[in-house]
């Protein structure tokens, strides 16, 4: 007799019926009143404006362009000092430990 490997062994398959019931019949909340809540708490963050918080504060950096003695690694895109060049590749130089 051919045994049907695919098919769902009979005590798997009254589990899976049981676990089923027990969902349907759980105490879940509706859809809707879920949605509902979520639109009301909306509204209370970010003082209704999209994207968040505004913060009315400028941010001032100052940039300090490269040095002559500095190069910036084709592979990792940070500022080193050129004591730090492990290799030349055309106009790419790259550091020590973007090599290593």
């Amino acid at each position: 007799m051919a045994t049907d490997y695919d098919e769902v062994r009979a005590d798997v398959k009254e589990s899976q019926d049981k676990s089923l019931e027990a969902l349907q019949s759980a105490n879940a909340p509706d859809a809707r009143s879920v949605t509902l809540e979520l639109d009301e708490t909306d509204g209370l963050d970010g003082a209704g404006i999209p994207g968040g918080e505004f913060i009315a504060e400028e941010l001032s950096v100052q940039v300090i362009p490269q040095a002559d003695d500095e190069f910036t690694c084709y592979s990792c895109f940070l500022v080193r000092h050129r004591s730090q060049i492990a290799r030349r590749q055309g106009d790419h130089a790259y550091c020590r430990d973007c090599e290593a």
